[in-house]
C-alpha cells in the first residue's frame, strides 16, 4: 500500500476507487465500505483508496482536542493496509480544506488529485466548507465529471449502528467486552513503559505502567482483565486504569500486572488489549485493604485466563 501524507505527494497515480470518510477507528461499518472499494476496484481494473484525515476536523474548527481518537494512526494505517487497499490518502485537515467549497472539494481533490472514478461514501458523510457538501451533491457531480457514487448503508450490529461515537461510548462506560463486535478487534492501549511509583512490587504485585495518551480515549476507571503483548509474544494479565486513589495523588495511568512473568520492560512498548472490566475504582482504607482486594482481583482474572 503506497501511503499519501501530503497533497504534493500523490504523484504517478492510476486512476481509483476511492472510499471517504474519517474511518477515526476503522470499525466493522468502515472496513465493509473500504472492502466495497477494493471490490469495485478490482472489478474495473483500476486502483483501491482510502481518503482520511490525519487530524480529526472537529478538533482544528473546535480549537482543541474534543474528539478522542479510538486507535493510533499507525493502528488505523495497519488495518487499512490489511484489507488489501492501493493507495491511502491520509492529508492533514486544513483551513484551507475546511474552506473550500463543496464543489471545489471534489473537482480538485477528488476527482484531479486523486484521479477518482468511483467514489464510496456513508449515508451521512459530509464534506466542504461548512459541511454542505452531501451524497446527493457528489451523485449530481459524478453525471458532470465521469465518476460514478456509491452510498453505503449503515451497519447494524445487535440493534445498534455501528458507528465511533457509539464505540466511544462503550470504552468510556468501561464495556470494552462488548468493542471487538464493533470493532472487528478489542480495543487496546499501545505506549512505552515508565516508570511508577514502585508500590506494586512491594505488596507483592508488581506492574508495568503506561501514560495515558489525553488524545486517545480510554476507559472509565476500574480493574480490568487483560492480555499484554511485546516482542511479539502475548501474556495474560490484569489492568488498573485510574487514579490509585488508596496511595496518593496521582494522574490517570493504565497499571498492568502481568501473570508469571519477571523482567525489566521500562521503555519498551507494550500492547494491552481489554477483555473484561471486573470492577470500578474505588478508594481503600490503606494499603491492607488495597492490598487484599488486589489479591481478589488477581484471582479472579488467574481464574478467567484458565491459570488456576
Amino acid at each position: 500500500m503506497r501511503v499519501f501524507n501530503t497533497l504534493d505527494e500523490i504523484k504517478d497515480i492510476r486512476e481509483t476507487a476511492v472510499a471517504l470518510g474519517n474511518f477515526d477507528g476503522v470499525h466493522m461499518g468502515h472496513r465493509a465500505l473500504i472492502r466495497r472499494a477494493v471490490d469495485k476496484a478490482k472489478e474495473k481494473g483500476i486502483k483501491s483508496a482510502v481518503f482520511t484525515f490525519s487530524n480529526h476536523p472537529r478538533n482544528l474548527i473546535a480549537g482543541r482536542n474534543i474528539v478522542q481518537n479510538i486507535i493510533t494512526g499507525e493502528q488505523k494505517e495497519k488495518i487499512i493496509e490489511e484489507l488489501d487497499v492501493d493507495y491511502l490518502f491520509n492529508i492533514e485537515f486544513t483551513w484551507d480544506i475546511c474552506n473550500m467549497k463543496p464543489e471545489l472539494f471534489v473537482e480538485e481533490l477528488l476527482c484531479r488529485c486523486f484521479r477518482m472514478k468511483y467514489a464510496i461514501c456513508g449515508f451521512n458523510y459530509r464534506f466542504g466548507s461548512r459541511a454542505e457538501g452531501t451524497p446527493e451533491l457528489l451523485k449530481e457531480m459524478g453525471r458532470e465529471l465521469d465518476f460514478e457514487l456509491d452510498m453505503f448503508e449503515p451497519v447494524i450490529v445487535d440493534g445498534n449502528i455501528v458507528s465511533s461515537t457509539f464505540i466511544r461510548g462503550l470504552i468510556e462506560t468501561g464495556q470494552v467486552e462488548r468493542c471487538r463486535k464493533y470493532m472487528g478487534e478489542r480495543y487496546r492501549i499501545t505506549g512505552s513503559v515508565v516508570v511508577g511509583n514502585k508500590i506494586g512490587r512491594t505488596i507483592g504485585f508488581p506492574t508495568v505502567n503506561q501514560v495515558i495518551d489525553e488524545n486517545m480515549i480510554t476507559p472509565s476507571n476500574g480493574v480490568y482483565i487483560t492480555t499484554c503483548t511485546f516482542e511479539g509474544k502475548t501474556y495474560p494479565s490484569i489492568t488498573n486504569i485510574g487514579v490509585k486513589p488508596t496511595i496518593g495523588d496521582y494522574k490517570k495511568n493504565a497499571e498492568t500486572h502481568i501473570f508469571d512473568f519477571s523482567g525489566d520492560l521500562y521503555g519498551k512498548e507494550i500492547t494491552v488489549e481489554f477483555i473484561k472490566k471486573t470492577r470500578d475504582e474505588k478508594k481503600f482504607n490503606g494499603i491492607e485493604e488495597l492490598t487484599a482486594q488486589i489479591d481478589r482481583d488477581c484471582m479472579k482474572a488467574r481464574k478467567y485466563h484458565g491459570l488456576d
